[in-house]
């Protein structure tokens, strides 16, 4: 069996019960970064030994991996933050299990983008999720195509590409757009800022931006509604 685990987004106490007992029981964890796997073990008191699994060596362990657990093994993956397989590495391995038919467990646990959504206060009864965009090819094209959507969408940024993305989004959005930035989520320093999307610029244009970024953006006709 192969576990997927999710682990804290900032705050370590962010984890289930039972995440935490089958990180103890599962004989090896698939991590993708062990540095940052171990302060969590350590925090917790758990020992189990781990792996690196990261985006430079999936392609090439995948094979071995899902040969072990087809031979009777159980494994934990876990990544840096979150639920495994969303935007970081994890689906390769996940596909290639399911299609060897070796039963997969995802549990329950943190993911960025939902506590974003919500306290953003935009418009979450349907929302579309489309991670990072594409640093250069089709980048544009992308961003055209989300400006249309009728509903609120959601990105991951880099605290790096914040303001030019949030110059982009007005380029196809219009500087009225509602919006909101939410960084740090769960961590000491935690910002969760609504606003136009020309505020959420001139905001963050004049600080020195750090941390993960969620971007939620209202969509064309539930902008109309966020007005009414």
């Amino acid at each position: 069996m192969l576990y997927i685990v999710p682990t804290p987004i900032g705050n370590l106490e962010d984890i289930t019960l039972r995440a935490i007992r089958v990180l103890r029981e599962v004989p090896l964890i698939l991590a993708e970064d062990t540095r940052t796997t171990r302060r969590l073990l350590n925090h917790h008191d758990i020992s189990t030994p781990l792996r690196a699994f990261h985006a430079h060596n999936e392609h090439a362990v995948v094979e071995k991996i899902v040969a072990e657990l087809a031979a009777g093994g159980t494994l934990a993956l876990v990544s840096d933050a979150g639920t495994p397989g969303i935007s970081d590495p994890g689906f390769l391995l996940v596909r290639a299990c399911v299609r060897a038919g070796v039963r997969v467990e995802c549990l329950p646990g943190p993911t960025a983008f939902v506590p974003a959504l919500v306290a953003s206060g935009l418009p979450s009864d349907t929302f579309h999720f489309d991670g990072f965009l594409p640093h250069k090819k089709g980048r544009q094209t992308r961003l055209k195509y989300l400006a249309e959507l009728p509903h609120t969408f959601i990105l991951y940024e880099s605290p790096f590409r914040l303001v030019k993305c949030l110059e982009e989004l007005i380029a196809v959005c219009g500087p009225d757009r509602p919006a909101c930035v939410a960084r740090e989520l769960s961590k000491m320093f935690e910002e969760v800022k609504t606003a136009p999307l020309e505020a959420l610029l001139a905001h963050f244009s004049a600080k020195d931006v750090k941390g993960e970024i969620v971007v939620v953006v209202a969509g064309k006709v539930s902008q109309r509604a966020t007005e009414a």
